[in-house]
Formats: structure tokens, sequence, C-alpha cells
């Protein structure tokens, strides 16, 4: 297995902003101390897997079967939504902000889903250990646009994000990105296409005006249909490997 590039965080530029938002609350907080620990695997987290061995997804969800995974889950409801309608599909979410992990814990509390599981941390840490090929949908929803153009470089759709994330998806598996930002949408063709693991799918305008079969919106999306910004879908597709690879 490769070193770990997390080994030195601090040379790595973030592609979120701040990891939390205003005090939080005793509710929000008992939260994260008692449900948290049960949904995040032990080979996920950077103390009890330093040396980021890959972990075993079929132990990870205690069965077999496709997993998915939403990177920078905000307050979750996209990522409850789609684990209850896929209650069969393992579900993984990725979200530095504490206080959108919180929110997710409190959603999940009122349900009994046994298909979530949660990475509170940078999603290039959970890249680590992931296994080659594991990962069948990838959501990227209303990413942190980096409007300022000197920040654009730590947008997520750049080599040091693609690159890692090619490697953990299956053959065939479906990158479902959303963002009203035009500029990031343009960066997302130029540099998702440019990684020779990924095609885009769109044949027409409306594939990228229309979000794909079954898109469950999110507050973000409300909140710029409101203020008459157009939303864009776009679908990459990981193309096949000729022979698909081995775990390292």
């Amino acid at each position: 297995m490769s070193k770990n590039p997390s080994a030195h965080p601090a040379r790595r530029r973030n592609f979120y902003g701040r990891n939390r938002g205003k005090r939080l609350r005793p509710g929000q907080k008992k939260y994260l101390d008692e449900h948290l620990p049960l949904l995040v695997p032990d080979g996920f987290s950077l103390e009890r897997n330093p040396e980021r061995h890959p972990v075993d997804i079929s132990e990870v969800f205690g069965r077999s079967g496709p997993v998915w995974l939403e990177i920078g889950f905000g307050a979750g409801e996209h990522l409850v939504d789609v684990s209850a309608e896929h209650s069969d599909i393992g579900m993984i979410g990725c979200e530095p902000f504490m206080n959108g992990v919180a929110s997710l814990l409190r959603k999940l509390s009122k349900h009994s889903f046994g298909n979530v599981r949660i990475y509170p941390g940078d999603v290039r840490d959970l890249f680590d250990v992931l296994p080659t090929a594991s990962i069948h949908r990838v959501f990227l929803l209303y990413p942190d646009p980096w409007p300022k153009r000197r920040h654009h470089r730590r947008r997520f759709v750049t080599p040091e994000h693609i690159e890692p994330l090619s490697r953990v998806m299956a053959n065939g598996a479906l990158l479902l990105m959303a963002t009203d930002v035009p500029g990031y949408a343009r960066q997302a063709i130029e540099q998702v296409n440019l990684n020779a693991g990924f095609e885009w799918t769109a044949e027409c305008c409306d594939d990228w005006r229309r979000p794909w079969k079954n898109w469950n919106s999110t507050r973000y999306e409300l909140k710029a249909l409101r203020e008459g910004r157009q939303p864009i879908y776009l679908v990459f597709r990981r193309k096949f490997r000729n022979t698909e690879l081995q775990d390292r």
C-alpha cells in the first residue's frame, strides 16, 4: 500500500471551509459523543487505523453488495432519503463539518438505518482505506464553490481528488454532481474528462439541465431556485478497466 498523503495534512489544500460553525448545542454534542462512534468503522478512523490499511467493505456493512458514497453531505437530508429508499445499498457519508454531522445523526436517530456509515473528516483520508473498485455510485452535491479565482484550485474537481476517486470507483460506476455555479460545472467537465478513467454521459443540453432519475433535492438546491439560479446536473461514468485492478 502506498504511503498515506494525510501523514502531512498541513501540506494539503482543503477543498472545504471550516469544520465547525457556531457552538454545538448540548443535544448536538450528545449525538456526536454517543451516536457517531457507532457509525464510524474502526478502519475509517485515523486513530484506530493509523497505517491506513484497506478496509473490508463486507465487514464494514456486515454484508456484501453495492456501496454508494456521498462526499460532503451537508445536513444529511439527501443521504437520509437515499438510504431509506435503497435499504439494500451500503451508504457511506463523508462530511468534515461537525455541525452537519450532528444534524445527520439527529435525522438518523428517528429511523433504524443499518445501511449507513459515516466518516467525519476529509474524504481523502477515506480514499486511503477504500479498496480499489469498491464504490458503485458517488454523489457530489452543491460542493463548496470557492468562487474567487485564486481559490479554484481548492475545488474538489482537481486531479488531487479525482485521481483517487477514480481508483475507488467500480467499472461503470456513476459520479453524480449538482451545482448552481456555472464556472464550477465548467471546471468539473474539463478536469473529470481529463482523467482517463471517466466519461461525461451528456448527449444534449437537457441532460445537464434536468436532474437524474429519482433525484432527491437538497436545501442548497431549493435556495438556489429561490434566488433564481439554474442548477446544473452532471453525470460521469467510470470507464471499464481492461482488467479489474487488484487491491493494494
